[in-house]
């Protein structure tokens, strides 16, 4: 084969970004729904933005949980896919239905019974507290509807139709503004409710999703119910398979949220203005930076596919350096986007204290600099769980989040007292640990045999 057919007969950069930016922009409108409510709830003062990111940090830990899932079944899926076997894809939807379910009820539980005391441990104040249980408690509802909503969009995503995704966002978003503003502040007639307003437009909008896309999902497939069997012959051994290779993948996002939440935490006993700032920029920060997520997550589905039809040769590699290349740019379009916020803080958070916002433009050479480690890092991550490699990649972000990022958060907030700016550089710092041993493992090639023969 000439190196001419081999360029024509992979993925193209186009073929990537169509992929891409549906992708993109489902990601960027699920954190901007956090970045609005934020920005909503500032107009009512720091106070107020601490209650919302100190419950959002408990409910994102169990969005996190599901969110993790649901990667490892898009990859699944997507394999599937690729194979055009509709065993494989009905068995892949349905038991990623049933895990993101299983897990949102045991989540949903374990908050019923501890969240309470949790909130109230961290909480500077009694009012912070009490406005950051009202949130929660409203917020259980966004956690069940995306268990639904996440699994069913991962379905599409693998089958290659990632702008349904986006397109439940597109829908589901302005429902979202405009009952999250109306029940916040207490206009058009409905009733004040503060913080807790926020999270019932979440939950509104994340119905609408699931809604959404459940129609879709059986417009396009009928449920499946003209297909019979499953993928490892019994459902039983296809849930044990699907958690076998599930789990390194959960795993490494689970212990992802469970960092991003315990440093919140700890961001918590800093001052209200500093903790305000950590609060707002993290939300800037997962939008933004999906431009590389999504190049990656697209890359991945697209090797997944490429694995599963047998091309693992010449023309992958063609692939990957077209596709690395693609990551390079949008890193540069995640450094644009960051330095346009630093240079509109006043305009956009101009209801906050001179602290709060010298703190978030204090943030801009960390933002200017991440994006690069960070997407190639999420190109290495993304190949090597598509070539079913998912116990390396967990252990890679387990061990740097663990030994390095919890330790020096705790170090420099709890003991050095540290500035928000300093706390704020552990990001770059993580990722550059991440670099060498993600870039050796995918030259050294052993993720191009595919996932193991079931």
């Amino acid at each position: 084969m000439t190196a001419t057919s081999i360029r024509q007969s992979t993925p193209s950069s186009a073929e990537i970004f169509r992929l891409a930016w549906p992708l993109g922009l489902k990601a960027m409108m699920l954190h901007g729904i956090v970045v609005i409510d934020a920005w909503l709830v500032s107009a009512l003062g720091e106070e107020s933005v601490a209650a919302m990111g100190l419950a959002a940090t408990v409910g994102g830990l169990l969005l996190g949980v599901l969110f993790a899932f649901s990667n490892a079944a898009q990859i699944r899926i997507a394999q599937a896919y690729g194979s055009g076997d509709p065993v494989s894809l009905k068995t892949g939807a349905y038991i990623g239905l049933l895990i993101n379910l299983v897990s949102a009820l045991l989540g949903i539980l374990l908050v019923w019974i501890f969240g309470d005391r949790v909130i109230e441990a961290f909480a500077h104040t009694p009012d912070i507290a009490a406005q950051a249980v009202s949130y929660l408690s409203v917020f259980m509802w966004v956690v069940l509807m995306e268990a639904v909503a996440q699994c069913l969009g991962s379905f599409f995503n693998g089958c290659g139709r990632t702008t349904l995704p986006a397109y439940s966002y597109l829908i589901a978003i302005p429902i979202n503004v405009a009952v999250s503003y109306s029940l916040i502040h207490g206009h058009y007639g409905m009733p004040e409710m503060g913080v807790a307003g926020a999270a019932v437009g979440s939950a509104i909008s994340s119905l609408t999703r699931a809604l959404f896309l459940g129609a879709h999902f059986l417009r396009l497939t009928g449920g499946y119910r003209d297909v019979t069997g499953w993928r490892n012959g019994t459902f039983g051994a296809s849930l044990h398979r699907h958690l076998v290779f599930a789990m390194p993948i959960a795993g490494q996002f689970i212990s992802m949220v469970i960092v991003n939440n315990i440093c919140m935490f700890i961001y918590a006993k800093m001052s209200v203005n500093q903790f305000a700032a950590m609060t707002l920029i993290n939300p800037w920060v997962m939008v933004a930076g999906n431009f590389s997520t999504a190049w990656g997550m697209a890359t991945g589905i697209a090797v997944a596919q490429m694995l599963g039809n047998g091309q693992s040769g010449p023309e992958l590699n063609v692939f990957l350096r077209r596709a690395w290349w693609g990551a390079f740019v949008a890193a540069l379009i995640v450094a644009g986007c960051f330095l346009a916020l630093c240079l509109s803080v006043d305009a956009i958070y101009a209801s906050l204290g001179t602290e709060t916002r010298a703190a978030l433009v204090s943030f801009l050479p960390v933002l200017l600099l991440m994006p690069l480690l960070r997407g190639s890092n999420i190109m290495c991550g993304h190949t090597l769980r598509a070539g079913g490699d998912t116990l390396y990649s967990m252990n890679v972000h387990v061990l740097t989040q663990w030994l390095f990022r919890v330790p020096m958060v705790a170090l420099f907030v709890l003991w050095l007292d540290l500035s928000a700016t300093w706390v704020f550089s552990l990001i770059l710092f993580e990722e550059a640990l991440k670099f060498p041993f993600f870039h050796r493992r995918v030259l050294q090639g052993e993720w191009r045999k595919g996932p193991a023969e079931e």
